[in-house]
């Protein structure tokens, strides 16, 4: 009980200041646009008093942690390009920004004074009553008013207050457990994502998987002329030599038996090369960083490898963030124009977080090209979440995050 009543005064005081805070930001964000509009300089000033509400809501979702369990989920979409001009696009067009800024307004203008009335008076109740002794008997004339209302000018009557004061406590920690329990809960409600965002959400998952199917269907064809132009030449060629080899002279057969293991050990290879591509097997046998440190050794660009992993990850979760990272170098070898790159990550808490960098030419968008689609599709699919940051002119940072929960220590 004690700890959640501190971790309730303690979301009541933050909420205090940054009710405060706000009060302050949209206060001079306004009056200094007013007063510049004339000069044109007031108008982007404006905008920004529009867009207080995002900074806002960041915190407020973070801090509503304090009271509950998880933060709510971020409500916003990723913008559709790169740069300031798509970024405001979207976020002017998202219903979830104009109720990040009435969620300021209201912060700004009212919540903060509720917060900071409630913790006042959940503190300074017991404690007047619980130091009225020491202020009746510290007084001359032996008169105290306890919270400017109650007169007290006896021992006796200080006393009896001390005792209300004990009482007091626990009902004091009560209120305001339930008022911070109720304001985490107004917090939540505007300021998670709404049923629309949720909508948007599972259309754009529909995209994903139709895309992610047309992909495999693709990848299956490749597969199979692969095979048909690699691998099975190779066998019927292999046939073919031990067919004449079957029909002729001693001499004759142990030359063709030779060419025959040639054409063997050829195929072998092939296929060996064929499944690495599908499945590498230095991933299951050694697990995610030993496949990423192999990936770093044949990329075009010389690659860091830093995988901070205490242990083996679900085979799942390994696969989808190994061919994210292969597919990542892939695009950084081919478009990124970059001199060196980095593959970065670890687990942080329940999640796989693995950033690769680069220092090309930037410019990169998620929703332009197969490589980078496929990318997001992918990270989607395992339900994660995929950024991508990349002004022109470099460089550019991609992040993966996939839920996953450590399983065996690495051997």
């Amino acid at each position: 009980m004690i700890s959640r009543t501190a971790r309730a005064a303690a979301y009541l005081a933050t909420g205090a200041v940054t009710g405060a805070l706000t009060a302050v930001l949209v206060l001079c964000l306004v009056t200094i646009g007013v007063v510049a509009t004339p000069v044109v300089v007031g108008v982007p000033i404006l905008l920004a008093a529009v867009l207080c509400g995002l900074p806002v809501g960041w915190v407020e979702r973070r801090r509503a942690r304090l009271i509950g369990a998880d933060a709510p989920a971020d409500p916003h979409r990723e913008p559709s390009g790169s740069g300031l001009r798509p970024w405001l696009a979207c976020r002017l067009r998202e219903r979830a920004t104009w109720r990040e800024l009435a969620y300021a307004l209201l912060l700004g203008s009212l919540l903060w004074w509720l917060d900071l009335g409630v913790l006042g008076y959940g503190l300074a109740v017991p404690a007047s009553l619980l130091t009225a002794p020491a202020f009746q008997a510290g007084f001359g004339d032996g008169e105290v008013k306890l919270l400017k209302l109650v007169l007290v000018s006896s021992p006796g009557q200080a006393w009896a207050a001390a005792a209300l004061g004990v009482l007091a406590v626990p009902l004091a920690g009560l209120l305001v457990v339930r008022y911070a329990t109720a304001r985490s809960w107004l917090t939540r409600v505007l300021l998670s994502p709404t049923r629309e965002r949720t909508g948007e959400d599972v259309v754009e998952l529909t995209r994903s998987r139709a895309r992610l199917v047309d992909a495999f269907d693709a990848e299956r064809r490749r597969i199979e002329r692969d095979l048909h132009d690699g691998a099975q030449q190779r066998l019927v060629a292999l046939g073919m030599t031990l067919g004449l080899a079957r029909l002729a002279e001693p001499d004759e057969m142990r030359t063709l038996v030779e060419r025959a293991h040639g054409d063997a050990r050829l195929a072998l290879e092939e296929l060996q090369e064929f499944l690495h591509g599908i499945h590498p097997r230095i991933l299951t046998d050694r697990g995610l960083p030993a496949a990423v440190a192999e990936l770093a050794d044949r990329s075009l660009v010389p690659v860091e490898v830093d995988l901070q992993l205490s242990g083996r990850l679900p085979p799942s979760v390994e696969v989808a963030a190994y061919f994210v990272v292969c597919e990542a170098l892939t695009n950084v070898a081919r478009h990124s124009g970059c001199d060196e790159a980095s593959v970065t990550g670890g687990q942080e808490g329940d999640r796989l977080v693995i950033e690769v960098r680069d220092d090309g030419v930037g410019g990169a968008v998620a929703g332009r090209g197969s490589g980078l689609t496929g990318l997001a599709d992918r990270v989607a699919a395992a339900a994660g979440t995929l950024t991508l940051v990349s002004p022109p002119g470099g460089p550019t940072l991609l992040r993966v995050e996939l839920p996953c929960v450590r399983t065996d220590p690495f051997a």
